[in-house]
């Protein structure tokens, strides 16, 4: 493992480090997404990103909750994962003057996030279940249920309007 980091020996260590590793994308989620808002332009978007962060904020409260569950102190590591995508997404963003061509790569970007978190969330309930914690698998099913609900949000947005917005707005060819 890292220069700082207990070695991963059992399935528990893996399971307690990621915990630490989405209470750090989750904390970082919380710092990407007001700057999402300040650049989305469509309404509903906006207004998506805006609940989302409260959700965000809710779902580190349960994150706690399981660390303590659990018997451990919540802690993050650093998580070169979210790092990345977030990355790009500034990256991304910063490249796009159309608003409306934004707003697309704005959701996409939020949807990249959002698979990520999809993929730790179900990962970390399968494995407590394989460690006996059905208590801690049910809070994070909580947190799991609400990331796909806002994934089909984001889908709804972009292919009911957001995208069609995009490529109305580009120039003939």
């Amino acid at each position: 493992m890292g220069l700082f980091s207990k070695d991963i020996a059992t399935l528990d260590d893996l399971f307690v480090h990621t915990l630490q590793d989405i209470y750090y994308a989750e904390h970082q989620i919380t710092k990407a997404l007001p700057k999402m808002i300040e650049k989305a332009t469509a309404p509903e978007l906006k207004a998506g990103f805006e609940r989302h962060l409260q959700e965000t904020e809710g779902q580190i409260t349960r994150l706690e909750q399981v660390f303590e569950m659990h018997g451990q102190t919540p802690k993050a590591v650093t998580c070169p994962a979210i790092d990345g995508i977030i990355k790009e997404a500034n990256e991304t963003a910063g490249e796009i003057a159309d608003k409306a061509v934004l707003d697309a790569a704005l959701i996409a970007n939020a949807q990249a996030v959002e698979h990520y978190e999809i993929t730790r969330y179900g990962t970390l309930i399968a494995w407590a279940e394989q460690l006996g914690r059905s208590d801690c698998a049910a809070v994070l099913a909580e947190t799991l249920a609400e990331e796909k609900a806002t994934d089909e949000i984001l889908t709804g947005l972009a292919t009911g309007q957001v995208n069609a917005t995009a490529d109305l707005s580009a120039e003939p060819a």
